[in-house]
């Protein structure tokens, strides 16, 4: 990773040649703006493996996520990480109402702030709902790498917005794909198989969640959370071999049904342990995702296993996209705005 720095500087303090300390004018990246960058889910994945060894080296730390959680169903969460290598310090804010679709709003909505993490001067302000969608997927793909079997070719889809979609472009980057199979209560579903269609992928739209899910090799839940959600999916639905990426922390899972699953992985077993009530029984965890990066924990160890990943989202997989898309700006918009 290129940390733009010019000789002499002190480390992580960042500058553009023959340009005042770009830390005292924060930038903003829109969503527009990032998207115009093209990051690929390989190179995101690698800066998210990238970051998982730096903590592993004590160059990289992780604070568990904050959350408030209002009697009217909005989940507010705060995640906060930072790195030498590169070095940078990012924040990410993030508010789900699960009534902002009625007001023509997302359900969610982010930003992300990132410093220089020796000076601690502001570098930019970055569409947090980008961050969240690519750096979620990245996420997966990682464990995806090491508990997905390599020939994985059918994926299905429960709920198909946002994270649906980014997951359907890491997915297709990592694993030969020829087919999708997508349930959805609204109207995403029909867009979503159109989505995947356009990427020459046979899509068809089940009328039911265990339709999707059987036969399945890859399985992406993100289905909306709120507290009228009640748990609908089975674990024992999944065939030999297949593989799991739980987005919505397991909520709509019937619990009963993941002693099925033969290896369960989470994000963060620290941030994990701090939480009030866990994703699901710790003595069916296995590892978090920095143990299988590092080979402390185990990946899928037979063609047959049914394996999955359930994560509450981890702070360094913001970071770390965070801080791809600033350098890459830095690289491709020399000159984006000043917010």
């Amino acid at each position: 990773m290129t940390n733009f720095q010019k000789p002499g500087n002190p480390p992580g303090i960042l500058q553009e040649s023959g340009d005042p300390l770009r830390g005292s004018n924060p930038r903003y990246l829109s969503a527009d703006s990032l998207q115009s960058l093209q990051l690929n889910p390989r190179e995101i994945a690698a800066s998210i493996e990238h970051l998982l060894l730096g903590q592993k080296r004590q160059q990289a730390w992780n604070a568990p996520k904050a959350v408030i959680t209002p009697p009217d169903g909005r989940y507010m969460m705060a995640t906060l990480a930072a790195a030498d290598d590169p070095p940078f310090l990012a924040v990410k804010a993030l508010v789900l109402n699960p009534d902002n679709p009625q007001h023509g709003l997302p359900s969610i909505n982010s930003l992300v702030t990132l410093l220089d993490s020796r000076s601690g001067l502001p570098l930019a302000v970055i569409d947090g709902n980008w961050i969240t969608a690519v750096r979620t997927a990245g996420l997966s793909a990682v464990a995806a790498k090491r508990l997905a079997r390599p020939d994985a070719s059918i994926a299905a889809f429960i709920g198909c917005g946002v994270q649906a979609r980014s997951h359907l472009q890491a997915l297709a980057a990592l694993f030969p794909l020829t087919g999708v199979r997508a349930y959805a209560r609204g109207p995403s579903r029909d867009s979503f198989c159109q989505t995947a269609e356009n990427m020459s992928l046979t899509a068809i739209a089940c009328q039911t969640a265990g339709e999707a899910i059987r036969g399945a090799d890859l399985i992406v839940t993100s289905v909306t959370l709120s507290p009228q959600l009640a748990p609908f999916l089975d674990a024992r639905w999944l065939k030999p071999g297949a593989f799991v990426t739980m987005t919505d922390l397991a909520a709509p899972w019937l619990r009963e049904s993941m002693s099925a699953l033969d290896r369960i992985i989470v994000d963060d077993l620290e941030q994990e342990s701090r939480m009030p009530k866990p994703l699901v029984d710790p003595a069916l965890v296995r590892g978090d995702l920095a143990g299988l990066v590092t080979g402390e924990a185990l990946g899928r160890q037979s063609t047959g296993e049914r394996t999955a990943f359930v994560f509450r989202g981890l702070a360094l997989g913001d970071l770390a996209v965070a801080g791809l898309a600033y350098q890459r700006a830095c690289e491709q918009l020399p000159d984006f705005p000043v917010e």
